[in-house]
């Protein structure tokens, strides 16, 4: 016969499973989050700092900016390449400041806030040199096309490390907004412990913002094609909103385009980031009750509704669900798939605590009641997913687990370290490490590679659709396993 404790304890476990938590955590999200601030050290450009942790990676590309007269050392390489691309690395700075804002104590409970803060920072740092002048932002350091034709790591490089800049004659009102939202963002996050530099950072946000509003047109890069500038307008508003309170922010987000519901949230479409922000301030502080020089409650509502209905559809409750593939991912499009499912669980966790949580509400979806531990559950479907609860039963999380992709597509990552072999390797010598079946000799901690839509994967370094991390999948995440570790 069971005793009154073992009973207790029965009760307890049965207690958290009627909750839809896990009793006890399929996997250590502390240990992932700890690799997932470690990789923003592998990706690091410049000069790297005496408390590197990733001690793989050396000094590199110490001269960007000389062919501008400007200093442009620093930031992040944005994936498996040696380019510095604004766009995305903008956005991955803004997520991992948003991880900051929302979930500062998750991350200080595992000693991981100042290692996040120090993941913002080499990315504002960067941002704020780029800002030269008011109407002025340099948005890309190395050429794209040639950089392909190499296979180096960056501590070699020898492809030409041309500076590109938007201004008054060239706008680039995306990148420009999209920076803008990213040093508001970091504004916030730095606002207590480094107030002096919040306020240079708000500084900075704001000029950009004035820039990109008054010259529009977006920067057209090699790579990352932006799809317009409306939601980085919007993006930037909002968080310039969030950091001042001035109305005047929300005032340039209700005479723009509220991006209606969307099907993914990324690096090139920002519209649920800004329904996010916005719904939260609608559901705790009452938007367009208490600040009445805003008119037209219905405009603000439509946020709220748009937001709503893209996380009935991410959590199966909506009238347009987010396919899955067999084994349970979140399947939106196939290229990096990872990376609009780690952005979309952000926005759920966020959501799940910053307002349902918050605010005690539900969300009334077309195909039922959902509460915010059901969207904790579904995050934490898709993070399980991603850590090894999979049909392949890998871990794509490199580093996390004892199985993992070993050969993603990475040129730091594949080529034997310049710490252990110092001799410089040449544009096309390291091609026989790219098409090598030899493991990856640096272990990139924290990389997240993906499956394809019918949960396979060749671990080939090759396979760059799939496996080459990059910044926008892992700077998402980062909150997310804050929240729930």
């Amino acid at each position: 016969m069971a005793s009154s404790k073992q009973v207790a304890l029965l009760l307890g476990l049965l207690h958290l499973l009627l909750a839809g938590r896990p009793a006890i955590a399929a996997f250590d999200y502390g240990e992932a989050l700890t690799k997932s601030l470690l990789y923003f050290e592998a990706q690091r450009s410049g000069k790297l700092p005496p408390n590197q942790r990733v001690t793989w990676r050396g000094d590199s590309a110490l001269h960007d900016g000389n062919d501008a007269g400007v200093d442009l050392t620093g930031g992040y390489y944005d994936a498996g390449d040696n380019v510095k691309f604004g766009l995305p690395m903008a956005y991955s700075v803004t997520m991992l400041s948003w991880a900051v804002v929302d979930f500062a104590s998750r991350l200080a409970a595992k000693n991981e806030l100042e290692h996040a803060l120090d993941a913002v920072k080499w990315g504002t740092d960067y941002l704020l040199k780029a800002n030269v002048a008011p109407d002025v932002l340099y948005v890309q350091v190395g050429d794209g096309n040639a950089d392909h034709e190499c296979w180096q790591r960056p501590e070699d490089m020898t492809t030409p490390r041309t500076s590109y800049r938007v201004d008054a004659s060239n706008p680039g009102s995306d990148v420009a907004a999209e920076t803008a939202a990213a040093l508001a963002a970091a504004s916030i996050a730095f606002s207590r412990v480094q107030p002096d530099y919040a306020a240079t950072l708000l500084t900075h946000a704001k000029q950009l913002l004035d820039f990109a509003r008054n010259h529009r047109g977006t920067f057209s890069n090699q790579f990352y094609h932006s799809s317009g500038d409306e939601d980085e307008i919007s993006w930037a508003a909002a968080w310039l909103y969030r950091a001042t309170g001035d109305n005047a922010y929300l005032t340039i987000m209700w005479s723009g385009n509220n991006g209606g519901v969307r099907t993914a949230f990324s690096w090139d479409d920002k519209f649920v980031g800004v329904q996010a922000l916005i719904s939260k301030v609608i559901y705790i502080y009452q938007l367009f009750i208490v600040q009445g020089a805003i008119q037209n409650s219905g405009a603000w509502a439509t946020y709220k509704y748009n937001l709503d209905m893209f996380i009935c559809n991410v959590a199966q409750k909506g009238s347009n669900n987010i396919r899955k593939t067999p084994g349970g991912l979140l399947n939106f499009l196939p290229w990096s798939d990872n990376q609009y499912v780690t952005s979309a669980m952000f926005i759920l966790a966020s959501h799940a605590d910053q307002v349902l949580g918050a605010s005690g509400a539900t969300l009334q979806c077309p195909q039922g009641t959902v509460t915010s531990q059901d969207l904790i559950n579904v995050v934490y479907s898709q993070v399980d997913y991603i850590l090894g609860a999979n049909p392949k039963k890998i871990s794509y999380m490199v580093g996390f687990g004892s199985y993992y992709p070993v050969k993603v597509h990475h040129r730091g990552a594949s080529i034997v370290s310049i710490k252990q072999s110092p001799t410089p390797i040449d544009c096309k010598g390291g091609f026989s490490w790219l098409n090598s079946d030899a493991p990856n000799p640096n272990l990139i901690d924290g990389a997240i590679a993906s499956p394809d839509e019918s949960d396979a994967f060749a671990d080939s370094r090759n396979d760059y659709q799939h496996n080459e991390p990059s910044t926008v999948v892992v700077a998402p995440i980062v909150g997310v396993l804050a929240r729930l570790a």
